[in-house]
């Protein structure tokens, strides 16, 4: 699947091909905003349901929702830092969401043969070894892992700025937090990057 390539890329730490502007509203700043992904406008800010309605019609492939959603990682996450670990993604089950790509908070939930540090240099090398069952649950409703987002160190604070990754910024505006401690959550929906993400509500990021 050539997703994987594209997250082979990301996670040697190749940097944005082409610098974009946070998001700050309106058809014109989204516009420059995708200005240097490759995938369709139109796509990257449609929903998860609509996303799999696509996939049902086969309008779309699976694989191409992937490399989509990996070129936006690649290209704009450098900029705000929501996605701290790849994901090598696998088939889609046939599920209500079968093919949409999604991205697990690295915290609480474990993904098989993944790094799991709940934002602590004291777990940077730890390594999951089974799904747990909530993972199990997203990919039989055929959702597709590609990756884990930030989060401060074991959800114990507001803002997403853990020493292991750095903080991450809100896509819209690099200047402000965006919150935590699901912020690498919020940022990575907020910024297009996936249509879906996992996460809880500790201070208000994904509000």
């Amino acid at each position: 699947m050539r997703g994987g390539a594209v997250a082979g890329a990301w996670a040697r730490g190749r940097g944005p091909r082409s610098p974009s502007p946070p998001v700050r509203g309106g058809a014109a700043d989204r516009a420059a905003y995708c200005g240097g992904v490759g995938a369709n406008d139109e796509l990257m800010w449609m929903d998860a349901t609509a996303q799999a309605d696509l996939v049902r019609r086969r309008e779309i492939k699976p694989d191409e929702l992937l490399d989509a959603a990996f070129e936006r990682i690649d290209v704009l996450n450098p900029s705000f830092n929501a996605v701290v670990t790849p994901i090598e993604p696998t088939r889609a089950a046939d599920g209500p969401f079968a093919g949409v790509p999604f991205l697990v908070k690295d915290l609480v939930a474990e993904v098989a043969g993944t790094r799991f540090t709940e934002g602590s240099r004291f777990l940077r090398d730890n390594v999951s070894r089974h799904d747990q069952e909530i993972v199990r649950r997203w990919r039989r409703a055929g959702l597709v892992i590609v990756g884990k987002t930030n989060t401060p160190e074991f959800g114990m604070s507001p803002t997403c700025e853990p020493l292991l990754f750095g903080p991450t910024h809100n896509p819209w505006n690099l200047e402000r937090s965006a919150n935590g401690s699901s912020g690498g959550a919020a940022a990575a929906v907020a910024a297009g990057l996936v249509p879906m993400a996992h996460a809880n509500d500790l201070a208000g990021p994904i509000r």
